[in-house]
């Protein structure tokens, strides 16, 4: 399948991905921060149609020396099948216009220019400083968003109302006198020492520019973008293959995958009904669970407890895993938990660095109001975003420097291929016997219930299919239906759910296709390889390729 790292000496093609992390890194600073490397790390990309421009172009340049480059390995082969493929649907999307009417509740640069101030280092003076002039160019990046946005809507080419409207809740928050950005400025500190009081006012200032910035945004989400966005949430079958495209690195049917959801989530309903039975004899699902929110023993109060229960949760897998199915790299094995810095309410990972001097971190964004949290549910969110799931998926890659370029260590891949692995993740770790209570296991089923549901909600909004239940077309009103259906959330979680499906098309079924995908994977694997059939030594194999595809991942193991 590939080379020996001890043995494999870097290629012309390598060189190419090579560069291309160095062209991301020149266009989109950011890029720099999120894999730890030199960079200007106080800028920001140019999100403006000129900004765009250049990377469409730096693209078609990089696929045209892709094209003639002579492959000498699977690595290299690899290499150019994943890149060429990500380059070119790159290319589709900007053709499609996605960038114009890219404004969505959770993954647009509207969220974006904020968050990446959660991963900038905070230790030193000189971290501060960066951290303040990158304060000072926040205005500039959301003008040249609002560029674009403005020529979608020269266009006739906007996001959804829907989205336009929750975003502009968001920005309105960012633009706060009590704020992220005053907030940030006014705790900054320093390791052994105090931060200077002129870098002190340059924050301060910075930070106020920024919050105003946002406050800009705001009005004109609100008196330019809102009046001219789509009413329709759904963007129909062309653009929906495109993004699924994005979000699997697969090209798969959409009709036929729309009809496995719905049998997978019936099949996730029968487990479920039959786990809650053994949790309290003869219960519903809906029994079951109001059975455990009651029992004392599982409840976590205040975030710190939220906190040292991961950490312990996480140290233990790692700890335990790696002496028996993984082998885990020393630097790998170490996972912060962390509670976010801002409400949003999502749960995610973030990898580590090029040195690993940043670790792979998962963070928890807890929604205002929230101080109380269910063990039983979230065991398994630590797998999935921990280990098995992303850290050692993500840190394996970004630790094999001896195999892998740079790009294929630290920016390839998809979300197919990272949440498909969490998923298959979970599922093992019920295999390996770390969810052998009822109730953890009802938990780790509750969440993969809420990814089949998916599958079917977003394909069926999306497409215009039929609803299962009511026999019509879908419409947004019944996917916030159907989601209540079939998760034990609050309204709350279940609007911003359903709000990023609406905004964010293809992403949310990746999950569970990508599960999907990652299985038959196996299967076939397993297949050909016979009695010398490894589990340790297939998971090896595909996370030292690294983030790809889920049509490279495929080919590279079975072919």
């Amino acid at each position: 399948m590939s080379d020996s790292a001890a043995d494999r000496t870097p290629t012309p093609v390598d060189a190419i991905a090579e560069q291309w992390v160095a062209t991301l890194v020149e266009l989109s600073p950011d890029t720099a921060t999120y894999i730890g490397a030199e960079g200007r790390l106080d800028e920001y990309q140019d999100f403006s149609p000129a900004g765009r421009a250049r990377y469409e172009e730096a693209a078609r340049a990089a696929l045209a020396q892709l094209a003639a480059a002579t492959p000498v390995d699977d690595t290299d082969r690899v290499t150019i099948t994943d890149l060429s493929a990500e380059l070119s649907l790159d290319l589709e999307l900007a053709a499609a216009g996605w960038d114009q009417r890219d404004l969505n509740v959770l993954a647009s640069p509207a969220q974006g220019i904020r968050e990446i101030f959660d991963l900038m280092p905070t230790a030193t003076e000189h971290d501060w400083g960066i951290i303040a002039r990158k304060l000072g160019n926040v205005a500039g990046a959301l003008q040249g968003y609002t560029e674009t946005l403005r020529e979608g809507i020269a266009a006739g080419n906007t996001p959804a109302r829907r989205q336009v409207v929750e975003v502009l809740g968001q920005a309105q928050r960012n633009a706060a006198a009590d704020g992220f950005f005053p907030a940030f400025a006014a705790e900054a500190a320093i390791e052994g020492g105090e931060i200077p009081d002129a870098l002190r006012a340059d924050l301060a200032r910075n930070a106020a520019a920024a919050a105003e910035a946002y406050g800009d945004f705001a009005r004109f989400l609100e008196t330019e973008l809102a009046p001219t966005a789509r009413e329709h949430d759904a963007v129909g079958r062309e653009l929906y293959g495109l993004m699924s495209r994005r979000f699997l690195g697969a090209t798969i049917d959409l009709d036929e995958t729309y009809e496995w959801g719905i049998e997978e989530l019936a099949r996730m309903v029968e487990e479920q009904t039959r786990i809650a039975g053994e949790i309290l004899p003869g219960a519903s699902v809906e029994e079951a669970i109001a059975h455990l929110e009651k029992d004392p023993a599982r409840k976590l109060h205040g975030r710190d407890a939220l906190q040292a229960w991961m950490q312990k949760l996480s140290d233990t897998a790692v700890d335990e895993l790696s002496r028996t199915h993984f082998d885990i790299p020393e630097p790998v094995t170490r996972l912060e938990c962390m509670i976010a810095p801002t409400p949003g309410g999502a749960i995610y990972y973030t990898g580590p660095t090029d040195d690993f001097s940043r670790p792979g971190r998962m963070w928890w964004s807890i929604p205002e109001g929230v101080d109380e949290f269910d063990t039983w549910r979230e065991t398994t969110t630590v797998y999935h975003e921990g280990v098995p799931g992303h850290h050692l998926q993500i840190g394996q890659a970004v630790y094999n420097r001896a195999q892998l370029n740079s790009w294929r260590r630290l920016l390839a891949g998809t979300s197919g291929h990272a949440e498909g692995w969490a998923l298959y993740a979970e599922r093992l770790m019920e295999e390996l016997g770390y969810l052998d209570d009822p109730a953890d296991r009802l938990g780790m089923l509750d969440g993969q219930r809420m990814r089949a549901a998916r599958v079917v909600l977003d394909i069926g909004v999306h497409l215009g299919k039929i609803h299962p239940g009511t026999g019509r077309v879908w419409t947004s009103d019944d996917a916030f239906a159907f989601l209540r259906e079939n998760v034990n959330m609050n309204d709350g979680f279940v609007t911003f759910e359903v709000n990023r499906y609406l905004g964010w098309p293809g992403q949310a079924p990746s999950y569970k296709v990508g599960q999907r995908i990652w299985e038959q994977i196996r299967d076939a694997y397993k297949a050909k390889e016979g009695a010398a059939f490894s589990n340790k030594v297939f998971h090896k194999n595909a996370l030292d390729l690294g983030g790809v595809g889920l049509d490279t991942l495929k080919t590279a193991l079975l072919d």
